[in-house]
C-alpha cells in the first residue's frame, strides 16, 4: 500500500485517498493476496539483515556508552550504534526491497522474484538494485538513530529499572517507529522513485533515461507534488512501521532475556 500511496504519478485506476480505500480496491480489483506480493523476499533478506542489525547495535551501544558516560545510559551512543547497524542492514535489505516494490506497483510486469531479478539484472544491470542505497541510507541512518532514542528514551520513563517487560517494549517499540517513520517519510518517497523508476511520473517531467542520485530525485518530487509530494504515504508509512518495529522489539527483547538467564542459569 505504502509503496502505491507514494506513486507521485498513479494510473487513474491506481489513485488512493485513503489507507483503507487502497487495500479495499487493491484487493477487489487484484485479488486477496495482491497487497503481498514480494513479501517473500522481503522475508528472505530481513533474518540475516536483522541479526546483523542487533549484534551490531548492542556490541556498540555498550563499547560507546561505556566510553561516552561509563556505563550509562548515553542517547549519543544508542544514536551512533543505530547508524552504523543500519549500514549493514541496508547493504542486505536494499536489493530485496528493489524487487519487493517492483512488483507492488500498479500493473507490474513481473511474473515473480525470480523473474523480476533476472529481467532487472538483464535491462539495467546489478547497479539498479543499489540504485537507492545512498538514499536509502540518507533515510536510513536518521530513521534509526531517532529509532534507537526514543526508544530508549521511552524505556527509561515507563520502564526505568530496564527490566524484562513484554509490555513496555511494545508500547516503546511502537512509539519509536512512528516518530521516526514520519519525520522521514520525505526521502522514503524518493527512495521509492528511485526504487520503480516511474516511467509516466519521470517522462512527464522529461527525465529520460534512470533516474539516479538522491539530490535529483528530490528535485524531482517537488516538481511532481510540490512539499505535499514528499508526504505521500506518509500515513500508510506509520501504520506500516508501529507494529513492525514493536514486534521487532518485544522479539528481540524476549531472546536477549531468555539468553541472559539461560546463561545465567548455567553459570550458577
Amino acid at each position: 500500500l505504502q509503496t502505491r500511496m507514494q506513486s507521485l504519478q498513479p494510473d487513474p485506476k491506481a489513485q488512493y485517498r485513503s489507507v483503507y480505500e487502497a487495500l479495499k480496491k487493491i484487493v477487489l480489483t487484484e485479488g486477496f493476496w495482491r497487497p503481498l506480493r514480494g513479501i517473500n523476499v522481503t522475508v528472505l533478506g530481513a533474518g540475516p539483515a536483522h541479526a546483523m542489525y542487533f549484534a551490531c547495535y548492542e556490541k556498540m551501544k555498550k563499547s560507546l556508552s561505556d566510553t561516552i558516560q561509563h556505563g550509562g545510559n548515553s542517547h549519543l551512543a544508542n544514536g551512533i550504534a543505530g547508524s552504523v547497524a543500519t549500514l549493514l542492514h541496508d547493504a542486505v535489505m536494499n536489493p530485496a526491497e528493489v524487487v519487493k516494490q517492483r512488483m507492488q506497483m500498479f500493473n507490474s510486469p513481473y511474473k515473480s522474484v525470480l523473474a523480476c531479478i533476472r529481467t532487472v539484472q538483464k535491462t539495467e544491470g546489478f547497479s539498479a538494485f543499489y540504485r537507492s542505497y545512498t538514499t536509502q541510507l540518507t533515510m536510513n541512518v536518521p530513521f534509526q538513530a531517532i529509532h534507537f532514542i526514543t526508544y530508549e528514551f521511552m524505556q527509561e520513563q515507563i520502564n526505568p529499572h530496564r527490566e524484562y517487560n513484554p509490555r513496555s517494549h511494545i508500547v516503546s517499540g511502537a512509539i519509536a517507529g512512528a516518530v521516526a517513520a514520519a519525520t522521514t517519510t520525505p526521502m522514503d518517497v524518493c527512495k521509492t522513485l528511485l526504487n520503480t523508476q516511474e516511467n509516466i511520473a519521470l517522462s512527464s517531467v522529461n527525465v529520460s533515461g534512470h533516474l539516479s542520485g538522491m539530490m535529483n530525485a528530490f528535485k524531482t518530487v517537488y516538481q511532481l507534488g510540490g512539499i505535499s509530494g514528499y508526504f505521500r504515504g506518509v500515513q500508510a508509512r506509520v501504520i506500516y512501521q508501529m507494529p513492525s518495529t514493536a514486534i521487532a522489539w518485544s522479539v528481540y527483547e524476549f531472546f536477549k532475556y531468555f539468553l541472559t538467564k539461560h546463561k545465567l542459569e548455567k553459570r550458577t
